[in-house]
């Protein structure tokens, strides 16, 4: 690193924030002169506002030392992030809402094992021990929600995707940030999984936060977002489209050997899925046999346990490649616990639909019973991974195994 060049360089996205910016830069900025011992610099990146935003964030570059001030024609958060974080020249690169909402005592912390080398990304958590946060129920349960749902899809161990706190070496933001392509809200939470894919350390710190009841973010739209960036890289990971292993200069013909995470764990997704789809038309086939003669929920009951017990069976052995008698009665039994969530699900559909349509026909029926037994899918995946076979490794031979062997 040059000497002149800055240590850490404190990225502040912003959009239509005329009313917080100055305000929260200026105290950022009091807070780095009294409290960070390093050289720094404050990047106040403008994704296209169309309020007085451009003209403050300006003038604050011109009057604080330190401070530079970039705008983007495009909006975006992931963009204007790795717009400023690509043309910095700082050893670390960091980023905080322009709310500040997270207490700034947590960033010396949070970038100190990436300036030692100790660290390749720092995130700070909501969710762990020592956390303080103070906002609604509604937003603890959407980030709750949220972090379950990477835990289960992407078989992530980081524990808060959504903090806007985080940072991450410069050379590590050099590897990374091309193959990241989210320009939006879901560019960190992508960002954070390949990291961690391709066997990256990520340091959390614990903060102190308290919730902006005048936040701009759109949470359906965001969520819905975040949802499809979720399906589109996993997708990518299933497929191996991603040089992981040769980000952290490892070249392998397997899957990056990342703790914690089963090896194979690509095909392990798309196993699951075809077991899934399997289970479904049987399912679907069984409650149209049924109905007839049991009537719409006694055939749902019996379809769901029929089909239960067997995709317990398929994926215990396919997918988590469980092999042998011990503790498959107990993995079964699991399994219709599971399967009790899915009843609550597609019974609690069929009396809506009921109490909505009486007049529903068996196609609208079925209908809303695929999606009732999606939601139930996607639950069951979570619960598989981290509660009933957690901790089992595919004993299946992998490709270089089997090559091995040969």
């Amino acid at each position: 690193m040059i000497p002149d060049h800055p240590v850490l360089d404190v990225v502040v996205p912003v959009f239509n924030e005329e009313t917080d910016l100055e305000p929260s830069v200026r105290r950022l900025h009091a807070y780095l002169t009294d409290e960070f011992p390093y050289r720094f610099r404050i990047t106040i990146a403008d994704n296209a506002s169309t309020d007085a935003t451009a003209s403050i964030g300006a003038r604050l570059a011109r009057e604080l030392p330190s401070v530079v001030f970039v705008r983007l024609v495009r909006k975006g958060r992931g963009r204007a992030l790795r717009a400023a974080w690509s043309a910095s020249d700082a050893q670390v690169l960091a980023y905080c809402d322009v709310d500040l909402s997270t207490d700034l005592a947590a960033l010396l912390p949070l970038v100190a094992p990436l300036i030692s080398g100790h660290s390749d990304l720092a995130i700070g958590t909501r969710l762990g021990r020592g956390s303080r946060v103070v906002r609604g129920a509604k937003r603890e349960l959407i980030s709750r929600t949220y972090n379950l749902i990477l835990h289960g899809a992407l078989a992530t161990r980081f524990s808060d995707a959504q903090c806007g706190f985080k940072a991450i070496r410069a050379d590590v933001a050099k590897r990374l940030l091309p193959l990241v392509e989210d320009a939006g809200w879901f560019f960190d939470t992508e960002l954070l999984v390949l990291a961690e894919r391709a066997g990256m350390r990520i340091h959390e710190v614990p903060v102190d936060w308290v919730d902006d009841p005048d936040s701009r973010v759109d949470i359906v739209t965001t969520a819905v977002a975040d949802l499809k960036g979720i399906a589109r890289l996993g997708r990518a990971l299933a497929t191996r489209r991603l040089p992981l292993a040769e980000l952290n200069g490892r070249l392998t013909t397997g899957d990056p050997v990342v703790a914690g995470v089963p090896r194979a764990m690509p095909g392990q997704l798309v196993r699951f899925a075809a077991v899934g789809v399997a289970s479904t038309l049987a399912y679907l086939l069984l409650y149209a046999l049924l109905r007839a003669g049991m009537g719409a929920f006694g055939a749902n009951v019996l379809a769901l346990v029929l089909t239960a017990v067997a995709n317990t069976a398929a994926n215990r052995r396919l997918t988590f490649g469980v092999r042998g008698r011990a503790g498959a009665a107990v993995h079964h039994a699991q399994g219709l616990a599971v399967f009790a969530m899915g009843l609550a699900f597609t019974t609690g559909a069929l009396a809506a639909l009921h109490a909505w349509a009486p007049g529903a026909g068996q196609l609208v029926e079925m209908l809303v019973l695929v999606a009732a037994n999606a939601l139930a899918t996607l639950l069951r995946f979570i619960a598989f991974r981290s509660w009933i076979f957690r901790g089992k490794r595919d004993v299946s031979p992998t490709v270089t195994e089997q090559e091995v062997a040969a």
